[in-house]
C-alpha cells in the first residue's frame, strides 16, 4: 500500500463520517493548508452542512485534543466542536469556523480599533484557558510532554542555538553560551505560577467566527507558565503590534484575571516573569524559522527572519538588564543588528538589474523546450524520479497549483529534498549572472504531463528568487492547453 492510497482511504473514511453525522453525503472536498504538524485537514460541505475532517495518526496527540476540547467547551471557551470520531481515533469530523484568523484581519486591516479589541477577546479566551479550564485539567492526558519545565526550556534554547545561531557567519564562545543558557533555564523553569499553557498562542490559531474569537491547534497544552502564550501573541514576528498595544492588551489580560476573581497573583512579579518569557519565546521562534526556512528553504520562514530580529533588536534595546547573562546578551545584540536585518530583508531591486529568470514547465511527451537565452546559459530539471500524484484519481484533476497536489508533492513524495538541490544549483548562477550582467537565464523543469511535478517545481522556484533576490521571474506552463482538469475528458 503506497502512501497515496492511504490519503484516498482516509478522505473515504472522513466523507463516512460525514454522512453517519449529518445524514448525507459530502459533495464537495478541500484540502486545507497545514503548517509544521502531521495532521491532515479537509474541508467537506454539502448545502448547509459544512465540517472540517481530520486525519492523525498520533492517535495520543488526538485524545489530548479531545479531552481538552471537552474541558474548554465544558468552561464556555470558544474551540470547534468535535462532532464525531472514528473508532480507532485516527478521524475525526469537527466544526467548521470559516478559513479567517485574527492574523488575516490584521494583515488586511492593519492595526485598527476593531483589530486590537479582537486581541483583547483574544486574551480573554486564553486567561479562560489557563485559569479557569487549568484548575481541573488532569496534566497526565498532555500528550508529548507533561510540564514546560527546565528541559523543556533548556531545549527551546538549543534550538535557537543550533538552527539559527549556529547558521550565521559570526563567531561566539559556544560552551559560554551554553552555560548561561542553562543558568537562564533554571531560572525560568522556578518560575510560579504554573497553569495550563497553551504553547502556540498565537494569530494564526485564533479563528473569527460569529463576531468572536474561537482557539484552535491547542493538543500541545501543558503546564507551565501563563505568561509564555501572553507573550507569544503580543510579540509575534510578522504581526509588529506596537508597543502601545502590547501595554494596553497585557493591561487588559490582568483586567481579566482580577473579573475572574483568580487569587494569588502578584502582579510585579507576573510582569517580571512576563519579559523573560518574551526573550524565550522569541528565540524559540527564531530557531523554527532558522529550521524551516534555513533548513528546508521555506520561502514564508525565511521572510519571517527580518521581523522577528527587529522584534529581538527593539526587546533589548528596552530592556538592558534582560537577559542577564552577558555571553548570551552580546550573541543576541549582534544576531539583531541592522545589518543581520537587512541580510534577511527582502532585496531591493537594483534599477540597473538586467537579469531575468525564464521558468518553464513542460511535458517530456512533447520534447525538451530550447533555451530563451542568448548565451544559451539555463538548467533542464527531470522531474519524472518523483511519485507521480497523476497516477491516482483523487489527484489526476488537478495541476501543481492546487493545494491537494501541494500537499501531495510536500508530504509524500522526496520533491522538497529535489528542490533544496535545485534552489542550491540554480541560485549558483543566479547569483554569477547579477555579478556579471547577464539579462537571461533559463529554468525549466519536466515530467510525464507536465502538469503536476513540474508545474509545481516550477511554481516553488518563482516563489524562491522573487524572495531572495528580487529579480524579475517569468513562468510559463508550456502543457498548459493539454492539462486534463475537472469535466474535461481526458485524451486519447
Amino acid at each position: 500500500m503506497t502512501v497515496s492510497r492511504s490519503s484516498v482511504q482516509a478522505i473515504g473514511a472522513l466523507e463516512k463520517l460525514f454522512e453517519e453525522h449529518f445524514g448525507v453525503k459530502p459533495e464537495q472536498l478541500e484540502m486545507l493548508p497545514v503548517s509544521g504538524s502531521d495532521r491532515r485537514y479537509y474541508r467537506m460541505s454539502n448545502g448547509k452542512h459544512s465540517a472540517i475532517g481530520t486525519h492523525n495518526t498520533n492517535i495520543a496527540e488526538n485524545n489530548t485534543y479531545f479531552y481538552f476540547t471537552d474541558v474548554f467547551r465544558k468552561h464556555g471557551i470558544n474551540v470547534p466542536e468535535v462532532y464525531k470520531t472514528s473508532k480507532d481515533r485516527n478521524f475525526y469530523l469537527q466544526q467548521d469556523l470559516g478559513n479567517t484568523s485574527l492574523f488575516d484581519q490584521l494583515m488586511k486591516e492593519g492595526h485598527t480599533d476593531a483589530v486590537r479589541q479582537n486581541f483583547h477577546k483574544a486574551l480573554v479566551q486564553l486567561a479562560k484557558v489557563q485559569w479557569i479550564a487549568g484548575r481541573e485539567v488532569d496534566f497526565n492526558q498532555c500528550f508529548a510532554t507533561r510540564q514546560f519545565d527546565e528541559k523543556a526550556i533548556m531545549a527551546d534554547l538549543m534550538y535557537f542555538k543550533y538552527y539559527f545561531a549556529d547558521l550565521q557567519k559570526i563567531h561566539y564562545n559556544k560552551a559560554e553560551v551554553i552555560g548561561e543558557m542553562e543558568d537562564l533555564s533554571k531560572e525560568l523553569g522556578r518560575i510560579q505560577p504554573q497553569m495550563l499553557m497553551y504553547r502556540d498562542f498565537q494569530s494564526r490559531n485564533l479563528m473569527l467566527y460569529n463576531d468572536d474569537i474561537y482557539l484552535i491547534d491547542y493538543q500541545g497544552g501543558m503546564q507551565g507558565p501563563p505568561q509564555y502564550d501572553i507573550a507569544s501573541l503580543l510579540w509575534q514576528a510578522k504581526a509588529q503590534l506596537p508597543d502601545a498595544w502590547k501595554e494596553d492588551l497585557l493591561n487588559g489580560y490582568i483586567r481579566t484575571l482580577h473579573d475572574l476573581h483568580i487569587p494569588r497573583m502578584d502582579e510585579i512579579h507576573f510582569r517580571r516573569g512576563y519579559l523573560q518569557f518574551v526573550l524565550l519565546r522569541m528565540l524559540q521562534v527564531l530557531g523554527a524559522y532558522g529550521y524551516r526556512g534555513l533548513i528546508e528553504h521555506k520561502p514564508h520562514f525565511v521572510s519571517s527572519i527580518g521581523p522577528a530580529l527587529k522584534n529581538l533588536q527593539s526587546f533589548l534595546s528596552d530592556n538592558p538588564q534582560t537577559p542577564a547573562y552577558p555571553a548570551l546578551r552580546s550573541l543576541l545584540e549582534r544576531i539583531s543588528t541592522d545589518d543581520m536585518q537587512q541580510v534577511y530583508a527582502l532585496p531591493k531591486r537594483a534599477d540597473d538589474v538586467k537579469l531575468q529568470v525564464n521558468i518553464a514547465s513542460f511535458s517530456y511527451k512533447n520534447g525538451i523546450p530550447k533555451s530563451s537565452s542568448p548565451h544559451g546559459g539555463g538548467y533542464v530539471f527531470d522531474c519524472r524520479g518523483l511519485l507521480n500524484p497523476g497516477r491516482y484519481a483523487a489527484y489526476k484533476h488537478f495541476t501543481g497549483k492546487d493545494p491537494i497536489v501541494k500537499q501531495f508533492l510536500e508530504r509524500e513524495t522526496r520533491m522538497p529534498e529535489f528542490l533544496d538541490h535545485a534552489f542550491a544549483l540554480v541560485s549558483l548562477n543566479v547569483e554569477d549572472y547579477l555579478s556579471r550582467g547577464f539579462e537571461q537565464l533559463s529554468v525549466a523543469f519536466g515530467c510525464t504531463g507536465g502538469q503536476h511535478r513540474s508545474v509545481y517545481a516550477a511554481e516553488q522556484l518563482a516563489t524562491y528568487l522573487t524572495n531572495r533576490y528580487n529579480i524579475p521571474v517569468n513562468v510559463t506552463h508550456l502543457n498548459e492547453k493539454k492539462w486534463v482538469l475537472q469535466d474535461e475528458k481526458e485524451p486519447d
